[in-house]
This record gives structure tokens, sequence and C-alpha cells, in this order.
């Protein structure tokens, strides 16, 4: 797998498939990896160029003591950009990797992206105090502050493993396939929890809201009935960036945060449909 080296000395792990045309880079969540993308990889590989990459903490990228905010993960996407030689791409960010993309264009702009792809993350993942009651539902919020750093500890204590897997278990509903679950399991073991703890609480603080309305290139934003992530949260998120589409997997195409896992060709579909 190749690898490229950030200006703060870490080694990051990517996936490229090659080819012609706007390539689509797609930037995983949380506790995941790129190995999240492989169904895309295959099946819109067949038809354009598509990257991953495993971020800061995760996959078989570096682990090292430092850089677990967004802000510092959105350098290091650039910094793929760079050291691939785009100057223009399509980009995919899944959950927490949809936050790192906001965190790209409140900083960089969006002069690099052609077309935007958001899938199933809120615009504000803790209900800071300030928000008021409708906005924190408008966005989308799952926790408030002292859920949040309830559930830092926990990750980070004894029990941590236990309290990772039931986490990732709430983002399911529905019967979910064992095979996709024994393998979002396997992936999160990957990040240790000195860089998941940090990176989840500052990941979690942000609010993005006020980013949303001035994106101004073309913006798909994917939601599902079965998430965890309420499907009103991503109408909100595409009533105010200009002119975005939006599309909700109903759950009888899907159940859970991993659309892309549990029903790739239609992911797919919807995906190449935009990117056209």
């Amino acid at each position: 797998m190749p690898t490229f080296t950030t200006n703060d000395g870490v080694t990051l792990a990517y996936e490229d498939t090659g080819g012609e045309g706007t390539p689509l880079v797609m930037v995983h969540g949380w506790g995941q990896t790129q190995a999240m993308f492989r169904n895309q990889l295959a099946g819109l590989g067949k038809h354009r160029r598509v990257i991953t990459y495993d971020q800061r903490g995760h996959g078989v990228s570096e682990k090292p003591r430092h850089g677990y905010r967004i802000a510092r993960l959105a350098q290091d996407f650039e910094q793929l950009l760079d050291h691939l030689g785009l100057h223009e791409a399509d980009a995919l960010g899944w959950s927490m990797g949809a936050s790192v993309l906001w965190s790209y264009i409140d900083s960089h702009g969006t002069g690099r992206i052609r077309r935007l792809v958001i899938v199933d993350q809120p615009a504000a993942v803790a209900a800071v105090p300030w928000m008021t009651k409708d906005e924190q539902t408008e966005s989308g919020a799952i926790f408030d502050v002292n859920g949040l750093l309830e559930l830092a500890a926990n990750l980070n204590g004894p029990d941590g493993p236990a309290a990772l897997e039931a986490f990732e278990h709430s983002m399911f509903s529905g019967d979910t396939d064992p095979q996709v679950w024994n393998f979002v399991v396997e992936e999160i073991k990957s990040t240790p929890a000195y860089a998941g703890v940090p990176l989840l609480f500052d990941h979690c603080a942000q609010d993005w809201r006020d980013v949303l309305p001035r994106i101004n290139v073309p913006t798909l934003v994917i939601g599902c009935d079965g998430s965890h992530v309420h499907p009103d949260s991503q109408r909100y998120i595409a009533e105010r960036v200009p002119n975005a589409e939006l599309h909700i997997f109903p759950t009888t195409e899907a159940s859970s945060h991993f659309v892309f896992l549990e029903n790739p060709s239609a992911f797919d579909a919807i995906v190449e449909k935009f990117l056209g």
C-alpha cells in the first residue's frame, strides 16, 4: 500500500485506483478505516479514479501521540491532494470524514473541490449550552456535553473495548448482516484510545452550521432512516447548503450508519449519478 508523509512527520497509507478524469477522494469516519470503502474501490473504481486513505491514528497509518484534532486532519487531507498533484477532486466525507471536509472548506475554501458528497453526519454532534432546543434538534445533536464527557471517560476506561463496541452497535438498527457487523468491529480495533478519545471529543465539540451556507460547489447529502443519525439532520444540511441535493435511504434498503457497506450497489448508483 502506498504512503505519504505529512508536514508534521506522520506516514499515512492510501489506495489509488488510478485512471483519467476527476478523482473521487473518500474520507472515512471516526475509529474506522479506508477499508470501509472497499466496495466503492471495486464498484465506483470501475468507472472513475477512486482514492481512499487511513487518517492518522486509524487503520494501517501511523499512530503518533499528536495531531488528533479535526483541523489537523483537514491539513492531512490537503497534503494528500498535494502529494498526488491533484488540483481538483470530488470529495466524499462519511461521518467524521464530513467534518474533516467542512473544516477544510472553512479554512481553505472550495477551490480544489469540484463536487462534494456528505454522508450521514450531523452539523453539530454535541448540543452545546448556547443552542436552543430547536437548534439542537435541527442540527442533529446526538448527545449533550455531559453525555460526550461520559462517553469519552468510558472509552478511555478499563472497559474501553466494551464501551467502544456498544457505541458502534448503537449505529445499527434492524437485522444487521453478521458479516458487516464483524467487519466493522474488527476495523475499529486499529485505533488506540490515546488517539481515538481526544479526536472524538474534538470532533463532537465542533459546530459546522455556519460553514454550510458558504459551500458553493454542487453537493449531495446522504442519510439513512435506520441510522443513529436522524435523517432530519441531513435534510437540515441540504436546506442550508445552496442548491444541495438530498437522498435518504429507506430501511428497506439499509438500516445503519454504514449504508455503503450494507447496500453498496444502491449507494454507488446514487453517488455515480451525482458525480456524472
